[in-house]
């Protein structure tokens, strides 16, 4: 018998096959790639969080975000970009039977860099083993439920002036802007059906 979390990524599988996500790159804006990785964990599922480093030259410095990265001239397209920037912070070699869909293209709302994101979300049958890069403070997995459940606001500065932004609160690790963003529409979808089991 399969576990209700198998069932789960077929469902989001099934939800993402059945939709044309948003394509959002205008000419000359910079592309980049994140990965949603999810991995069953009992009656739910877990989803990989990084914290970046602290970085100057980061505008995401310290982060709570998904790995990923630009795209490089030597990529061939975005899922090229995904699999090789995973490699590249985690150590994890992805590949194509690993990956449920696509989700909408995004560009950053309080970010100084112009840059269009397209997330992939690929679903892996366990926690795989990783070696973080520099690039990495450290890793966080948390399930579906447990990121609906944190669902709150914090304040950022932006610009000279203090903003409040959704976000989901995990302890000291605060998930908002374009991760929040990318991850609210699955994990709704993901709570939905859970609830409907």
């Amino acid at each position: 018998m399969r576990s209700v979390s198998s069932l789960y990524l077929e469902d989001v599988r099934t939800l993402l096959s059945s939709r044309v996500p948003r394509r959002d790159a205008p000419a000359g804006v910079p592309q980049a790639a994140v990965a949603v990785l999810v991995v069953p964990a009992a009656d739910d599922v877990d989803l990989l969080l990084i914290r970046r480093a602290e970085r100057a030259s980061d505008p995401w410095s310290g982060h709570m975000a998904l790995p990923g990265g630009r795209k490089d001239e030597d990529d061939r397209d975005l899922y090229c970009t995904v699999v090789r920037e995973v490699h590249e912070e985690l150590g994890v070699t992805l590949d194509s039977s690993a990956l449920l869909g696509e989700l909408d293209d995004l560009r950053p709302a309080t970010a100084p860099a112009r840059v269009m994101v397209r997330p992939f979300v690929f679903a892996l049958a366990q926690r795989p083993a990783l070696s973080l890069s520099e690039e990495v403070a450290r890793v966080r997995w948390s399930a579906s439920r447990e990121l609906a459940a944190s669902m709150g606001t914090t304040e950022v500065y932006h610009h000279g002036l203090l903003r409040t932004m959704p976000c989901y609160r995990l302890g000291d690790d605060i998930v908002w802007g374009m991760t929040h963003r990318i991850l609210e529409p699955l994990i709704d979808q993901l709570v939905r059906r859970q609830s409907s089991r």
